[in-house]
């Protein structure tokens, strides 16, 4: 794969934001962009472990999706304080995916402060994500295509992302918001998945304090390198185009999805893999 480094500051003006990164859709890292606020301090696995050791939280893992499951269904669930001293013993593949702090723990919005970046955020959505070491999340795209504001907290994560002009490449599953599973896009198989050479995207690694902006509807695969967690904030996405694509995926895409699952199950599922690979080997004129 073509890989380029994301940019990375230290600071960043609105001005700048709006004219260098949103207007062109570029991903880009603000260093210990979070410096100012409580968070920045406080939040680490023993604070979450404090404030909502006796929550119950859904979790997620790399294991097959259940034919039957409906849409984003959790993998397990477990309590907050157990999951974090998981976390802190052994390699572990359970994350915790959209956790919406609002709803869970309201006092955690005192923390942060929304980005004066120039744009309207969903402030009924910060969201929280946690992983173990070597975990990751498949390669995806979200079903709003909102731009997301991605701040991580605690150890180190490895960040790949793709825009929409390398579906062709991407072995895209139909009816989908994601790629291939098989596939471990911190060292993919190039011989079994020869489209990826011609995919070019953006690598990069945060740290606690970091943000990274991930434009509307970009592809990202995101690896816990050790222990630790992110909040996620967004904003409604601008394209005309996207905002459509948005409104299908939550009105039409995903309740297609919920209704072959429960009727045709597993045969649903080889079939949207076989094609996912059979398409993208079409699109690219691989033998």
């Amino acid at each position: 794969m073509k890989l380029e480094e994301i940019d990375v500051l230290s600071e960043m003006s609105k001005e700048e934001f709006i004219q260098n990164y949103f207007k062109p859709q570029k991903p880009v890292i603000v260093k210990n962009y979070s410096k100012d606020w409580p968070a920045f301090n406080k939040w680490s696995l023993a604070y979450m472990k404090e404030i909502a050791g006796d929550k119950i939280v859904p979790l997620y893992d790399d294991r097959p999706v259940d034919p039957k499951a409906k849409f984003n269904s959790p993998h397990s669930k477990m309590k907050m304080s157990d999951y974090v001293d998981l976390l802190k013993k052994e390699p572990t593949k359970f994350r915790i995916f959209l956790w919406n702090i609002l709803k869970e723990i309201p006092v955690l919005q005192d923390d942060f402060k929304y980005p004066d970046v120039g744009l309207t955020f969903i402030k009924s959505l910060p969201t929280l994500f946690f992983g173990g070491y070597d975990s990751y999340t498949f390669m995806h795209y979200d079903i709003d295509l909102a731009n997301i504001f991605h701040f991580h907290f605690e150890g180190k994560k490895q960040c790949i992302l793709f825009d929409q002009q390398q579906n062709k490449y991407m072995y895209k599953v139909p009816n989908s918001l994601m790629t291939l599973r098989e596939i471990d896009f911190s060292n993919p198989d190039l011989e079994k998945f020869p489209a990826l050479k011609n995919a070019s995207g953006y690598i990069a690694n945060l740290e606690h304090g970091d943000m990274l902006y991930i434009p509307e509807g970009y592809w990202h695969y995101m690896k816990y390198i050790t222990p630790g967690f992110s909040m996620s904030l967004r904003t409604i996405a601008k394209k005309p185009s996207n905002v459509a694509k948005a409104v299908y995926n939550i009105v039409v895409m995903r309740n297609v999805e919920n209704l072959m699952r429960k009727t045709l199950g597993e045969k649903w599922m080889n079939w949207k893999y076989q094609k996912a690979k059979k398409d993208t080997e079409r699109l690219n004129n691989i033998a």
